[in-house]
């Protein structure tokens, strides 16, 4: 199919679907996911789009960080207390270990390879549940016990967590072996990353209070940064380890604790930018499934996703446990907990696009069985997370007394 006309239909398809989809009460990514796999299962997505699929995952995956930390105020977490810290780690950790180890069983892949399934599978989708909270705050809805408060600011960290964990293993997976020393360049891309960010943060936010540039220059300034480190992640990886996407969430975030209002301007602008990545995102993930493939391991893989999803339940129980909550409102923060969609699309493929990098055909195809289970992770997760949290919120939640 023509280049333009491809793009044409993306968009125009997409965007008619996605829309359709949100008066039926569904995330509208499912739409635009759907219209990926029937393209790439007809042959119509264009090579050309197909081939630089991998880049521009990695460019709505900087978005999501970058709007994260332009909205990531810590103080919520402290506002809300240990739940809220415990609930950004621990349910995912939780379900990633679980994954890693029932993968390597179930799915034939090591344990590299199963964790950093487990990673990708790991995070919540604000996609899904940001949306939702917004509009509990909005009506008044679970807002005494902070539960909407709580859910937004832990679901963007688990997002990070999970993120850091995901390019920890990436990297020790393209190494070919797991080695003591693989494992002790994590924390000196942790904090070498969280260095960066910050060090990059304090320069924009001086330069911005200095210098007048409108919102929409200052968001392509700070995307063409991200881009930038990015590129000197690979400069560095012979000298020292380094996360270019953690500097990414740390320069937000630096600009937010500088100046709230105008991290909250420019986290709108980055809204805007991300309706149009949005649907190219689920799309090409829709293209490059292997339909075939996923059709053969969709037992495996829900029966890998609900054990998953059973761990990470416990996990979410133990990060509540001592609080005030109900055993309705516990229901509902292990409902608000289920979708997954956003992070899942935008690092699901980095695997086989390692593998290919690499010519690797053991990593190939564990790439495809790491995308494909996160596509069905999608498709079946992320359409009940949000039914079941739009069912059940007024039934679960007590309304503000305010």
């Amino acid at each position: 199919m023509d280049f333009f006309l491809c793009l044409a239909i993306v968009l125009v398809v997409g965007g008619g679907a996605g829309y359709l989809f949100t008066k039926l009460r569904l995330p509208a990514l499912l739409a635009y996911m759907l219209l990926g796999i029937v393209l790439g299962s007809l042959g119509l997505m264009n090579p050309q789009i197909l081939a630089v699929s991998g880049e521009l995952r990695k460019i709505t995956l900087i978005i999501i960080l970058l709007k994260a930390g332009l909205s990531l105020d810590l103080e919520d977490l402290k506002k809300v207390g240990r739940p809220a810290l415990l609930m950004s780690f621990l349910p995912c950790c939780i379900e990633m270990i679980t994954i890693g180890i029932v993968s390597h069983f179930l799915l034939g892949l090591s344990f590299v390879e199963g964790f950093l399934l487990g990673a990708v599978l790991g995070a919540v989708s604000p996609a899904v549940v940001v949306p939702r909270t917004s509009r509990l705050m909005d009506e008044g809805i679970g807002t005494d016990q902070g539960i909407p408060q709580m859910i937004t600011a832990a679901s963007s960290m688990d997002d990070i967590v999970m993120i850091v964990f995901y390019t920890s293993f990436l990297t020790i997976e393209g190494g070919g072996a797991m080695k003591l020393s693989s494992f002790m360049t994590i924390p000196v891309s942790i904090i070498t990353g969280i260095l960066g960010g910050i060090v990059v943060g304090l320069i924009f936010a001086y330069l911005f209070d200095h210098v007048h540039l409108r919102d929409s220059m200052k968001l392509i300034i700070l995307l063409g940064t991200s881009f930038f480190l990015v590129y000197l992640e690979n400069y560095l990886q012979d000298f020292i380890a380094y996360s270019s996407l953690l500097s990414v969430i740390a320069m937000g975030m630096t600009l937010f604790f500088k100046t709230q209002v105008r991290a909250t301007r420019l986290k709108a602008k980055c809204d805007r930018l991300w309706v149009v990545s949005e649907i190219f995102l689920f799309t090409l993930v829709g293209a490059s499934i292997q339909i075939n493939y996923a059709l053969e391991v969709l037992g495996l893989a829900l029966v890998t996703i609900i054990i998953g999803l059973i761990f990470r339940n416990i996990g979410v129980q133990l990060a509540i446990m001592g609080t005030q909550l109900d055993q309705k409102e516990r229901t509902f923060m292990s409902i608000a907990y289920l979708p997954k969609a956003t992070v899942q699309a935008a690092i699901g493929g980095g695997l086989l696009d390692l593998g290919n990098q690499l010519n690797n055909p053991a990593i190939i195809n564990a790439g495809i069985i790491v995308l494909s289970v996160a596509v069905v992770a999608i498709l079946f997760t992320a359409p009940l997370g949000a039914i079941l949290m739009d069912l059940t919120y007024k039934g679960l939640l007590k309304a503000s007394k305010s």
